[in-house]
């Protein structure tokens, strides 16, 4: 499905949320929409891989907020599991790695930048809950809409 979030905000702006500048295009296509699934993370990715590896991801996108701090959470291995599960794609409120690698698989991947190194240590996460950043308050269940326009939510599916 073709669309534009820009079209959207001027048909729908009572009915939508824009998430703030600063986010950036990864992924190899920069196009996404679907259900959002939430991530909470608190630096080490270990819920985010269950989620991506072990979850039918149809129709869905992943939400990702993590700790401020400055560690990549996806890089070539989770955009292989998104892949695989056919998530649609993967809003990251941080940091990526492998951008090179992940180009050419085909889920679209927004992130604040890039950093090399990951945390080692695991870190309890958390699945499914609202989470908020960049003025937007993610919701699951509710639909998320990429393209390199910006990311826009709604609670109805356009």
């Amino acid at each position: 499905m073709v669309f534009f979030t820009a079209d959207y905000c001027d048909e729908h702006h009572d009915k939508i949320q824009v998430l703030g500048p600063g986010f950036k295009s990864f992924g190899g296509i920069e196009r996404c929409s679907g259900k959002i699934v939430t991530v909470l993370l608190n630096k080490h990715n270990g819920d985010l891989i269950k989620l991506l590896r072990d979850v039918d991801g149809t129709g869905k996108v992943v939400v990702v907020n993590v700790a401020a701090e400055y560690y990549a959470v996806v890089g070539e291995k989770l955009m292989n599991f998104a892949k695989q599960n056919n998530y649609n794609g993967i809003i990251i409120n941080g940091y990526v790695r492998d951008t090179a690698q992940i180009l050419d698989i085909e889920v679209a991947l927004y992130a604040l930048g890039t950093c090399p190194r990951k945390y080692m240590e695991p870190v309890a996460g958390a699945v499914n809950l609202p989470v908020s950043f960049a003025g937007v308050n993610f919701v699951p269940g509710e639909y998320l809409y990429a393209d390199v326009d910006g990311i826009i939510t709604t609670k109805l599916p356009f």
